[in-house]
């Protein structure tokens, strides 16, 4: 099973900008597919961007499309969320998800969970 270790989180004014990293150990996720999730106070987890164990395809939440972008570097073993125009509504933790080969936008396709990192926009 693959470890996930995300980063990056923190505070940010509305309109800025965070990266996020997702640092995978114990095996490469090279034939991974990739995924980012969001769980706000009181909310339940949702999806919001995955990319296939390639990076040629991606796959956005509605809420986020054209502001936050995924991508990855399968030498680094890592997996990126850069997320722009931030708004408050954008806060909650950020949790990194793996699963085997075909990308997926369900949590329960998803095995592999790193801790989370909390993302704060304020207004």
């Amino acid at each position: 099973q693959v470890q996930l270790a995300e980063s990056g989180g923190g505070l940010v004014q509305a309109g800025g900008s965070l990266r996020l990293s997702c640092a995978a150990s114990g095996r490469t996720i090279s034939t991974y597919a990739m995924a980012w999730f969001r769980q706000a106070p009181g909310k339940e987890r949702d999806f919001v961007a995955a990319i296939t164990w390639g990076g040629g395809n991606t796959v956005y939440a509605d809420s986020v499309k054209g502001r936050f972008t995924i991508s990855r570097d399968n030498a680094k073993n890592t997996v990126y969320l850069q997320m722009n125009s931030l708004k408050p509504e954008d806060t909650a933790v950020y949790y990194c998800a793996a699963r085997p080969y075909t990308m997926r936008s369900m949590e329960s396709d998803f095995g592999s969970w790193g801790q989370g990192t909390q993302v704060t926009v304020s207004s």
